[in-house]
This record gives structure tokens, sequence and C-alpha cells, in this order.
């Protein structure tokens, strides 16, 4: 187990918080969801029929005895949740089609963090990342002053964590939305023990090419630069220059960022995902996410190929969130 999620358990001793995990029949679940309680620091709540779902822990001999299960349909406080969920989405949905989406365990479990009876959620590890996202965009929202939602990665190896985003949520941000994903970024590197010193990446550093692209980059840093005028951040950068020293002083001797950069904003998706799987796979970094960044609780999403030890992780960086 890295040090971050040491960290991470140190933080939630004592604070214990409670997770919602909806696809309460599957192995991987069951087998994190039980993981989980029996360390004690986060309370997985499983959703589910319960029949089902204790059904399917006894075929994969995994005890869920004193584990939480609820049945969406059964929940006795269902017709609370259409009554919110209809007040949230103001006139948008009626009260049918509330019930009708509540019997979704993904919108049911959103609208257990929205009022309070969960602390975060994950999913997507039979879902897809639409049927988790949806219902927290639409339910939970984003924070005021964040225009998206978007999706960090912590990529550690050995000793070393940085934060890459955004990997997957936004396609081609604007120059606004970049300038936001650099400051959420900042605040994720900040919750996980990472001290953010935040680049702007691009093909260009410091203007040495000027296309619509780069100067998309360095207004997002201006406007970055504003927002959060604390923060280490600059740009635009090529990657090399804000990650080696030696390079940083030859291309942009005046920044702030001297090769010690340790929080990267991609000018695009594109470039996001590409550059996460190429450290992944190829600079054998682990890569730690998608973290959803900018919501006013936290949800995550898994990949459906993921492991039980995958939602494990991600479960508690959704508790540390929460705190």
């Amino acid at each position: 187990m890295s040090n971050l999620f040491e960290e991470v358990k140190e933080k939630l001793r004592g604070n214990e918080k409670s997770i919602v995990l909806p696809e309460g029949t599957d192995e991987r679940v069951l087998q994190a969801a039980s993981r989980l309680q029996s360390e004690g620091l986060v309370q997985p709540i499983l959703l589910g029929n319960e029949t089902e779902v204790r059904q399917a822990a006894k075929v994969s001999n995994i005890d869920v005895t004193t584990m939480i299960i609820i049945d969406p349909e059964q929940a006795p406080y269902f017709e609370d949740l259409v009554k919110q969920l209809v007040e949230r989405r103001a006139g948008k949905t009626t009260v049918e089609q509330a019930r009708e989406l509540l019997l979704s365990v993904n919108y049911f479990g959103t609208m257990l963090v929205y009022s309070g009876r969960a602390d975060g959620l994950v999913s997507g590890a039979v879902h897809s990342t639409a049927d988790t996202v949806r219902p927290a965009l639409q339910i939970i929202r984003t924070k005021p002053g964040v225009s998206k939602t978007s999706g960090a990665f912590i990529m550690m190896k050995n000793e070393e964590k940085l934060v890459f985003a955004d990997c997957a949520i936004t396609v081609n941000p604007t120059s606004q939305e970049l300038a936001e994903i650099a400051v959420e970024s900042a605040k994720t590197a900040r919750s996980f023990g990472i001290n953010p010193r935040v680049a702007m990446l691009s093909f260009s550093t410091k203007g040495s090419a000027v296309t619509d692209e780069t100067e998309k980059v360095a207004k997002a840093a201006k406007i970055a630069q504003t927002l959060a005028p604390e923060l280490a951040i600059d740009g635009e950068f090529q990657f090399d220059a804000a990650y080696v020293p030696e390079i940083a002083q030859t291309k942009a001797p005046s920044s702030v960022i001297q090769g010690d950069a340790n929080v990267f904003v991609f000018p695009t998706l594109e470039a996001g995902n590409i550059g996460y799987k190429l450290t992944e796979r190829l600079g054998g970094y682990e890569a730690i996410g998608p973290i959803l960044q900018g919501l006013n609780a936290p949800v995550n999403d898994l990949s459906r190929g993921c492991s039980a030890d995958d939602v494990y992780k991600l479960s508690l960086i959704t508790a540390a969130q929460s705190l």
C-alpha cells in the first residue's frame, strides 16, 4: 500500500465516512466493501435487492452480515427523496419521473449523498461513466464558480505524486474552463498531501509558438492566476519545461514554475487521456482515478474493467474528499 493511502487512512481515523456503492451484487464491489468494513474507516452502503445482494455475497464467500444494504424500492424514505428530487430539478422532473429515476441505483445513491444520508458515492464497475456522472451533475451539481466538472488522476511512482487533469470529462475546454480545472486540481493535490505547483501544458513554452491553441492555454493561465493568486501557477509550457529544471532555466527563466511542477493541466481531453496512459504504461506510474473535481459532494467513477482493489482505493479517496 502506497504512502498516499496510508496518509488517507490516517486522516479518516476517527472520521468515518459513509460511501454508497450502488452496484451491490458485483463481486469486486462486495470484496471492496468487505475490506472497507473490516478496517472501520469507511462505512460502505450497498444498494440493490437485499436477497440478491446476500446471494451474490454468499456465492463469493463474503460476509455482509453487518453491512448496510438498501433496496431503493423498500427504503422507508423513498417518497421523501422523490419530493427532494422534484424540488432539486425545479420543474424539469415530475413526481412520476422522479419515482422512476429513483429506482435506478445511481440516482438513488446520488440522492442519498445529496440528502446527507451518505458522504459520497463510487460507481462504474457495471455502469457507464454517463450513468454515474449524469445524476451527479443534475442533483449534486458543481460548486459556485465552477462551470464544469473535470477528472483528475493522481500518478504515483515510488515517493513521487503528480496530478494530471482533465483526463476524463471535458473534451475541449475553453480558457475559462481550463483555469477552473487548474484551480480544482490544485485543491485535489492539497487534499492528498501535495503542495501544488501548477503547469498549464501546450506544445509551446511562453510564446515559442503562437496559435489559437497555445493562446488558449496562455489565457487560461492568466485567468487561473486571477482566480487563485495564492497558487504557484503558470503557462503555457511544454511538458519538459514544466518538469525538468535545466530546461525551464532555458525556456522559461522568469517563470514561477522552474521545472518543479507537480500538477499538470492538459489543453484537451485527448491530450490528457493519452498523457496519463503513456505515463502509466511506459513510465511505470500507478494511476489513481479518475477523481471527479468541482462537485458539491464527492462522486467518483470506476472503469468497468476495475479490480476489487480499484474499488477499495477509490472509495478511500472519495471518503477523504468529503473531509
